[in-house]
């Protein structure tokens, strides 16, 4: 836990899923700053109008945020922790479930209530938006509309719940990465997440990787993003269990970086295995 003020910004205005992560990593140590998308969040950090950075990568159920793994193959800056949210989707309006014609949120909230809104609303208008909290912050202005969003949103902008906790999953939880322009120390557990892209040839990727398996070293996930330069060549984002600095995790990465064209290590940051 980082113990002293800093400024930090988030995704979102506040209440936002992103705002309540970062409330929870740094409780009331900080200054909050809402930002209007996950570009402004890196755009503040890297040109240190705040300390650290709050942005959401991955959901257990929806899978990783593009927009996050994307913006860290063109930014500097460095993850230094990480944290899980357990996400709780609520339908809020002014109106009555029978008169909503609109619903507000963000796309992966909608992906999280699919079967809801299909058993439930299913000719409903859906509309993209920033934030959930956003979302709820239009609809507090509307009838016939209503947004998917969190208990908070409901308590700021002063709406109903039209039904509780409609996320298809009961276990929907979002991992966020607190990202900074300094490196975190070293701790006992560390986490690495580095990004990298092969040489194109047959068996790139598992000559890529087989240093890790030849040092035992755990790759927690690995996820490949298009290369927007060049077509059909693909940037691979990986987590594996270790810090950088650690002797095994270093040389692994020494021959991978032999076997590729590009690595960029995004950083080493504490790891809490039963998060």
């Amino acid at each position: 836990m980082i113990n002293k003020t800093k400024n930090v910004a988030y995704m979102g205005p506040p209440t936002s899923f992103s705002n309540q992560a970062a409330i929870q990593h740094f409780q009331q140590n900080a200054d909050f700053a809402p930002c209007e998308s996950i570009a402004d969040v890196f755009e503040s950090v890297e040109n240190g109008t705040v300390d650290y950075g709050v942005v959401p990568v991955e959901n257990s159920n929806e899978g990783m945020v593009s927009h996050t793994l994307d913006m860290f193959i063109k930014s500097d800056v460095k993850i230094v922790a990480e944290v899980f949210l357990e996400i709780h989707l609520n339908l809020l309006s002014n109106s009555e479930l029978d008169k909503i014609t609109t619903v507000y949120t963000i796309p992966i909230a909608f992906a999280q209530c699919k079967e809801w809104f299909r058993k439930n609303l299913p000719d409903v208008k859906h509309i993209d938006t920033y934030s959930t909290a956003h979302a709820a912050e239009i609809v507090s202005e509307r009838e016939d509309s209503a947004a998917v969003a969190s208990k908070l949103a409901s308590e700021k902008y002063g709406l109903k719940f039209l039904a509780h906790s409609i996320e298809d999953y009961a276990q929907n939880t979002t991992r966020f990465l607190v990202i900074s322009n300094k490196a975190s120390s070293e701790a006992s557990n560390s986490k690495t997440s580095l990004l990298f892209a092969i040489k194109d040839y047959a068996g790139a990727l598992y000559d890529a990787l087989k240093p890790f398996s030849e040092a035992k070293i755990n790759l927690s996930k690995i996820e490949s993003r298009p290369n927007k330069v060049q077509a059909w060549e693909y940037f691979f984002f990986v987590d594996l269990i270790g810090h950088i600095d650690n002797e095994d995790v270093y040389n692994a990465v020494k021959q991978l970086k032999k076997r590729c064209y590009f690595v960029k290590i995004l950083g080493s940051y504490p790891y809490f295995p039963n998060s």
